[in-house]
């Protein structure tokens, strides 16, 4: 059957799940039933374990399910480290529930896919070699995309029941509390990790910096540890950002970015008080630029900005332009490095920032947020997690989460090299029509016409080059003609949920 957005579900699927098929943004106010889980009472004074082989041997059966934050990215020493000793000692069958994957992860991923290790997936997103594999069949059962707020909601409403959580951490007492501040390889912000350490039935810790008890502050504490295990290094915290938060000179990004901002300052939401979301990419973090000149410009001051935080984001903070920084990861370094001396970047957990369940999450709100797309359609429906080959390349994160602010804005070129990111219709659907407000691309803005009133708006300045979505989409297919279309089998290796739970699509096995 379809669902709301006009997107197949297939009937096998709905049939031998309990899904239900996407219908709505609105959520509304569920009654929900939060998990409980396992408590391992601990003897004596002490959680410092020596053998990393042993807390895996006594915890760990054919079948369970193992998470792990994502918070060092590409500087992650701590999956591979873990899985290559689970797949050694031959546990099969395991379901792997990472906040995300990132490129670094991927062999061994592969590897234990082969091995029989990982038989089901769940995460935000995934990418490269792995995206590649698992596009082709390689994984038994469907991978489950969840945003970063549904991840949450679905660990604490037992959707996603962790048996052990293997968390990286940059400090650690012998009890096991910890943060994410301090120590060689501090990364900031645990916020995907305090769900995991909350709910998980086991919580094991793996450090390189043993500290005095007791260590405080303490994001992860010692009601909620397990084990704690010394390692020789967790990450790099040099390796967080990878390239994600590269400041662009590229003249397209920049029209772009400009034309974002300009967009902010004439909408209704550009006031004192007002908050904002941004990415990572080069165009992001040049309307950030921008933004900052037209607030000085204005004398406006934002009241707080959430989710992935930058450097740029902190340098508002430290000017007085924010008041608050609400920081559930950071994207660089100096991000990361600058949460223990600014008392305004505060800490927040999965759930806080977005979770549709709880009983209110930061993303509710949220004024503004400027988002990438990979393709977006004339329905303003939006795909960031498939390629224009049908390959999964990206990740969910908060891009639906974030889609709840009152304007959501859709930052991308016309077209990238020979391949039209403005389109007929999408390849898979992450993020519904109805949660986007605006398209700035570099040769004009499109508002999605159920919001009128920032059209009305927007006709008022002269620098915004209002089109229609339809017009952006011929104009890329004039540069770059009609793509043929991707061949799939009927096999479904991904299932796509909306932050609610319910099925927005499916990607399916592309043909050899």
């Amino acid at each position: 059957m379809k669902n709301n957005v006009g997107r197949e579900i297939s009937d096998e699927i709905l049939n031998s799940t309990n899904y239900k098929p996407f219908e709505t943004t609105e959520i509304g106010h569920p009654t929900v039933h939060y998990t409980g889980h396992d408590v391992r009472v601990t003897k004596g004074d002490d959680k410092l374990v020596d053998s990393l082989d042993q807390v895996i041997k006594d915890n760990l059966k054919d079948g369970m399910t193992i998470s792990f934050h994502h918070h060092f990215r590409n500087g992650d020493y701590v999956f591979n480290m873990v899985m290559d000793k689970i797949i050694k000692m031959g546990y099969k069958d395991l379901t792997l529930a990472p906040s995300s994957l990132t490129g670094v992860m991927n062999d061994k991923v592969i590897e234990a896919i082969k091995a029989g290790t990982i038989t089901n997936i769940t995460s935000s997103g995934m990418r490269g070699s792995l995206g590649e594999a698992v596009s082709h069949g390689l994984l038994k059962n469907p991978v489950i995309f969840r945003s970063h707020g549904n991840r949450a909601r679905s660990i604490e409403n037992g959707n996603i029941k962790i048996d052990v959580a293997f968390l990286g951490v940059p400090n650690a007492d012998r009890m096991g509390n910890a943060n994410g501040m301090n120590g060689e390889s501090a990364l900031g912000s645990l916020g995907y990790a305090l769900v995991d350490a909350q709910y998980a039935n086991k919580v094991v810790l793996l450090t390189d910096t043993i500290v005095d008890y007791p260590n405080a502050p303490a994001s992860i504490k010692q009601t909620q540890v397990d084990y704690v295990v010394k390692v020789d290094k967790v990450g790099d915290p040099d390796r967080i950002g990878s390239g994600a938060t590269r400041f662009t000179k590229d003249p397209k990004e920049l029209k772009i970015a400009k034309m974002v901002n300009d967009v902010i300052v004439n909408s209704p939401y550009f006031k004192n008080g007002f908050s904002f979301q941004t990415g990572t990419g080069g165009a992001s973090l040049a309307v950030t630029r921008f933004l900052r000149q037209s607030m000085l410009d204005n004398d406006i001051k934002a009241s707080f900005t959430c989710g992935g935080t930058t450097s740029p984001i902190v340098k508002l903070l430290e000017e007085g332009l924010v008041k608050k920084v609400m920081d559930v990861q950071d994207f660089d370094k100096g991000a990361a490095s600058s949460m223990k001396s600014n008392p305004g970047q505060t800490e927040i957990d999965g759930s806080w920032y977005a979770d549709p369940d709880n009983k209110g999450a930061m993303v509710d709100q949220l004024d503004i947020a400027i988002l990438s797309a990979l393709e977006i359609d004339t329905d303003f429906n939006v795909n960031v997690l498939t390629g224009s080959n049908g390959v999964i390349r990206g990740a969910v994160g908060g891009h639906q989460d974030a889609g709840t602010a009152k304007m959501t804005i859709i930052s991308a070129p016309l077209t990238r090299g020979r391949i039209a990111t403005v389109v007929p219709a999408v390849n898979s659907i992450t993020t519904p029509g109805s949660s986007i407000d605006v398209l700035v691309t570099e040769v004009g803005v499109a508002v999605n016409p159920a919001r009128k009133d920032l059209i009305e708006a927007f006709k008022k300045a002269p620098s915004i080059p209002l089109v229609s979505i339809e017009e952006l989409q011929k104009r890329a297919e004039g540069i770059v003609g009609k793509p043929k279309p991707i061949e799939y089998t009927d096999r479904t290796v991904a299932l796509v949920e909306y932050r609610d739970g319910t099925l927005i699509d499916e990607v399916k096995q592309i043909k050899d």
